[in-house]
């Protein structure tokens, strides 16, 4: 008998699976679906914490390293997702190509990365919808508006520790109603929020464009402090650590195969298209906010993007944009839950997770169970850990999945040279994956040891789970 750790599915098994949820997704659904995930928290949040702490105005080269570590991992991924038109994304590709347990280290990690991503973004969509709050003359208690020990001030000007984030469970849980409604009105409202959220970001970009300073760009690259990851090269590649997690939208392109018509063409085109989009959008956007603004007084700025506009005085068009950038951020976390619940639910339909996580709601066809267990679980993440914690974790379990994917198609390559391939990554089978594993590599021995022990963690706690429940329930178990 095959050993379980390395027996594999065969890849008609996934291209042929009948598919419980109803395929209602075109191309242009997919891309707003990748471009709704991907534009959000990296740039409205995380742009002014990687400038400030690490990078200064290179931050701009710190998106510009992440997507190139990206397209090589996004050309491995269209080649997978053309050959493998399945839901589960890294870990569908994983199972076929090299192996069960492979196959649930990037499972068990892609939970993680999507789970902790959501939260992330919730937690920033905290802070915007504050500031809205804030501008319309309201105000809410400062202790439920920050994660879980975090220093607040009072209206009167005491210092508190705030007991849990509110607005970040909120909305969480209500994306997730959204979500259980069904995927075609659902997809339907996000093109609309993702198309606002461009038309925003295209005009803060044309009003500060005039007001960029050659001061504020001057040294582009600051000299480092001394310390790794402070300033410096070093530095420009620590904010490209942690600013990793903003590309993540195309990977939950290749979660929506079974909800989609033609999932041959239309994934690949659209994971190749979603990314090109989102990395001019973050290179221009990065470069307009630290050329307007000075990135010290960004080192903890939650909300750059306000703190610019408020810098040009510009009243009227800052709350405007608050407005837009609120709404935008349901598009992140639409993708981001919605990707959770289809890599449960292949996991669950290989037995490697309860049945709990495959059952379909009869009259929406969606994964009920498992998208209230996944927002039960970020709501609680989001309630009570930082930000800049939650974007390490998920750019590092990014990380991970990225490379498992590009030492995918080489493996492919190699065992199953016949199997049709819709589209092919250019330089034969190892040029680009090695790459993508090379540059992915090096983002992530950048990262910090704290990111480092809190993924080893979560790993050794999924083989625990694997080797004591999901190995011996898979479906695969009397393979020979």
């Amino acid at each position: 008998m095959t050993r379980p750790f390395w027996r594999t599915k065969p890849i008609q098994a996934e291209t042929s699976q009948p598919a419980g949820l109803r395929r209602v997704m075109g191309p242009w659904q997919l891309i707003a679906l990748g471009v709704g995930v991907t534009v959000g928290a990296g740039l409205f949040s995380m742009t002014g914490v990687a400038a400030g702490q690490y990078a200064g105005p290179a931050v701009t080269l710190s998106f510009i390293i992440a997507a190139i570590a990206c397209a090589f991992a996004g050309l491995c991924y269209a080649e997978l997702a053309g050959m493998i038109p399945r839901a589960g994304s890294a870990y569908t590709y994983a199972y076929t190509a090299m192996g069960e347990g492979i196959a649930w280290i990037i499972g068990w990690d892609l939970i993680l990365e999507y789970t902790v991503n959501a939260s992330t973004v919730a937690s920033s969509w905290s802070g915007y919808f504050g500031s809205l709050l804030h501008e319309m003359g309201l105000s809410l208690d400062p202790r439920f508006l920050a994660s879980t020990g975090t220093p607040v001030f009072t209206a009167d000007g005491h210092m508190v520790r705030a007991l849990f984030n509110a607005p970040a469970v909120f909305i969480i849980l209500a994306v997730t109603i959204l979500l259980m409604q069904g995927t075609k009105g659902s997809s339907k409202v996000n093109m609309a929020i993702v198309a606002l959220k461009l038309f925003i970001i295209g005009s803060v970009t044309a009003i500060c464009l005039p007001h960029i300073k050659a001061a504020n760009l001057h040294p582009f690259i600051p000299a480092n402090t001394g310390q790794f990851g402070s300033f410096g090269p070093s530095g420009v590649m620590r904010a490209a650590g942690l600013i990793f997690f903003a590309y993540i939208g195309f990977d939950i392109v290749s979660t929506a195969a079974q909800d989609s018509h033609n999932p041959q063409r239309n994934i690949p085109l659209s994971i190749l298209g979603s990314l090109l989009l989102a990395a001019v959008v973050y290179a221009i956007f990065s470069f307009v906010i630290v050329g307007v603004v000075n990135y010290h007084v960004m080192i903890h700025d939650p909300n750059p993007v306000a703190t610019v506009l408020e810098s040009l005085h510009i009243s009227w068009f800052t709350s405007l944009v608050t407005l837009g950038i609120t709404l935008g951020y349901i598009s992140v976390i639409y993708g981001l839950l919605m990707g959770q619940s289809r890599i449960c639910l292949s996991m669950a339909e290989d037995g490697l997770l309860p049945p709990i996580f495959e059952r379909l709601n009869e009259r929406s066809r969606t994964p009920w169970s498992s998208h209230i267990i996944t927002a039960i679980i970020s709501s609680i993440l989001a309630a009570c850990l930082p930000i800049d914690i939650l974007g390490k974790m998920t750019s590092i379990g990014t990380l991970l999945a990225f490379i498992i994917v590009c030492a995918g198609v080489m493996a492919f390559r190699l065992r199953q040279p016949e199997v049709p391939r819709l589209f092919k990554i250019p330089g034969g089978p190892f040029l680009v994956p090695l790459l993508g594993i090379i540059s992915c590599g090096i983002v992530m021995v950048s990262m910090d040891l704290m990111t480092w022990v809190r993924l080893i963690i979560w790993l050794l706690i999924g083989g625990l789970v694997y080797f004591f429940y999901s190995m011996k329930r898979s479906h695969l178990k009397d393979t020979k």
